[in-house]
């Protein structure tokens, strides 16, 4: 990938200046600072979703295996005859 130096920059800068004039200038690069920060925030915020997901799944499951560890108790505390008592 090349790299833009300094020189290239301006180039770029006066062409941009020429083509859309002093007054769209302004505005155009506000709108593309728009842009790069929206499509910034929207990698961030995916990658940050998934990473959710991700944490849910492991707390569904660590839920599950708690909640299975605590029937096995109860049932280990219950007398054998106790179950069918009523």
């Amino acid at each position: 990938m090349p790299n833009i130096g300094p020189m290239e920059l301006v180039v770029v800068l006066i062409i941009a200046l020429l083509v859309l004039g002093p007054r769209k200038l302004p505005e155009v690069g506000r709108s593309l600072g728009r842009g790069i920060r929206e499509f910034r925030h929207s990698l961030r915020s995916d990658t940050h979703e998934g990473e959710a997901v991700e944490l849910r799944e492991e707390l569904t499951a660590a839920e599950q295996l708690g909640s299975r560890t605590s029937e096995r108790r109860s049932r280990a505390r219950t007398p054998a005859g106790a179950e069918g008592e009523g």
